[in-house]
């Protein structure tokens, strides 16, 4: 696991930095943040709504369940055309969507920190990231109308946090790296 983490340290500082310039856009752009992500959830449920619809009837002769495919691509259908006739509705959708993924991708990013502990110092740096993925997602159900602004503005500070700490794990891990080829032997 240490190997898989120090070998992809790179990848770690990436996405830090992308997470920070998200951030920051967030900030110097919010109504068009919420009007994109809404648009773009709502292309994705259109999209996918039509592909299940297709699966669930092409697969009817074969499978005897055809018909949950089928509905889960009409309700799916339904909600992308909710995204795009009444957006108000499909913020406060997103909002519960996205305070969910805060909340698990939380619990494993401090899963991780906590196998890391074994490896390296300075894994308490992916744990406080857990810690800051899960408090965003319930401070996002806790007060879901607070507004679709405040709701942006709270994703792109948590973006830029969440980023400044990933990133300083990949700085850590690139130091380990580099340690850690110093003390290996070079075959020819």
């Amino acid at each position: 696991m240490l190997i898989v983490f120090t070998s992809s340290w790179w990848a770690l500082l990436l996405r830090g930095i992308a997470a920070i310039i998200f951030g920051v856009l967030t900030f110097m752009w919010p109504q068009i943040t919420l009007t994109v992500l809404i648009f773009l959830f709502g292309a994705y449920a259109l999209v996918d709504g039509i592909f299940a619809i297709f699966a669930g009837i092409k697969s009817h002769s074969e499978n005897k369940r055809w018909w949950v495919l089928l509905v889960e691509g009409i309700f799916s259908v339904i909600a992308g055309g909710l995204a795009f006739v009444v957006p108000g509705i499909t913020a406060l959708v997103l909002l519960v969507l996205i305070a969910a993924w805060a909340i698990v991708t939380g619990a494993f990013e401090i899963a991780a920190a906590i196998q890391l502990r074994k490896y390296i110092k300075g894994e308490w740096l992916l744990g406080l990231g857990g810690v800051v993925s899960i408090l965003f997602g319930v401070v996002l159900l806790i007060n879901p109308a607070a507004g679709a602004l405040t709701v942006v503005w709270l994703i792109g500070a948590y973006a830029i946090v969440f980023g400044v700490l990933v990133l300083a794990l990949g700085i850590k891990l690139r130091g380990l790296e580099r340690r850690a080829l110093k003390m290996t032997p070079r075959t020819v």
